[in-house]
């Protein structure tokens, strides 16, 4: 009996104690955030623009790409349905709010899991596989100040700004779809386009990233100390960081679609 108490439990009280782990890993980077400030002494700046160059701009060219295909695509789909009733103008109603409010930004957001979690996790495992992390507490310094706050400031001043940028470029392909394939014209698709999109709609897109910004660093740096085994190890902590990071978006994700079904 006890053992099908704790078999059933177990995993239960391990995510929790895990959930405990990445929480406690976010207040001590919060902690060091005014050391990120300009024009203080020994400030961090300098790291966080580094960090958001790569986790930002070097992510333009797939995050655009992605985009333009995901408004394509819906364009595309929407129309088959909605040309049967007569109602192709409401291509740019569909393409706007599911991408501001939905589409855009869970996947770019696990994009970046996949591309910038998988780098966090394996750079941090690196660094712990090779005792530099030792000696940088030997030395007196902060590794959450030096590796961990820089790259989730960063992440969550980039991710909000590449979902932004994602979602304009997305409606965008929408509108190139809807004009030159559908026989939309330019002006109804565009008024239709500034008359259903609203602040609304992209703050509810836009706050789930700042949330999955968090957990996507969280989860990479916590995944990256956790390293034990040599290369291995290293290997194991990123393809865990990405699975974790991609569950754990969705599963927020969720929440807050329930959320706000509910709470109106």
């Amino acid at each position: 009996m006890l053992g099908t108490i704790r078999s059933v439990f177990s995993p239960a009280l391990s995510f929790l104690v895990y959930l405990g782990s990445l929480t406690i890993l976010f207040l001590q980077a919060c902690y060091y955030i005014p050391t990120a400030l300009p024009f203080r002494k020994s400030s961090k700046f300098k790291n966080v623009l580094g960090q958001l160059k790569r986790i930002a701009y070097d992510a333009l060219p797939i995050v655009c790409l992605l985009a333009f295909l995901l408004g394509a695509i819906l364009a595309l789909q929407a129309a088959k349905q909605l040309e049967r009733f007569g109602a192709n103008i409401y291509v740019a109603d569909l393409v706007a709010i599911s991408l501001t409010r939905e589409i855009g930004p869970i996947l770019i957001s696990i994009i970046i899991a996949g591309r910038t979690g998988s780098a966090i996790a394996s750079e941090i495992g690196t660094m712990a596989v090779t005792e530099e992390i030792t000696a940088l507490k030997a030395m007196g310094i902060s590794p959450i100040k030096i590796l961990v706050m820089p790259k989730m400031l960063a992440l969550v001043v980039g991710l909000p700004s590449l979902v932004l940028l994602g979602d304009l470029v997305g409606i965008i392909a929408g509108f190139c779809v809807g004009c030159f394939l559908l026989d939309i014209s330019y002006v109804d698709y565009y008024n239709q386009t500034v008359k259903i999109l609203s602040m609304a709609h992209l703050w509810a897109g836009l706050k789930k990233c700042f949330v999955f910004a968090i957990l996507i660093a969280s989860v990479g740096c916590y995944r990256g100390f956790s390293v034990t085994g040599g290369a291995e190890g290293v290997g194991k902590a990123t393809t865990n960081a990405v699975v974790d990071s991609i569950i754990l978006i969705i599963a927020v994700n969720s929440l807050f679609t329930l959320v706000s079904f509910y709470v109106r």
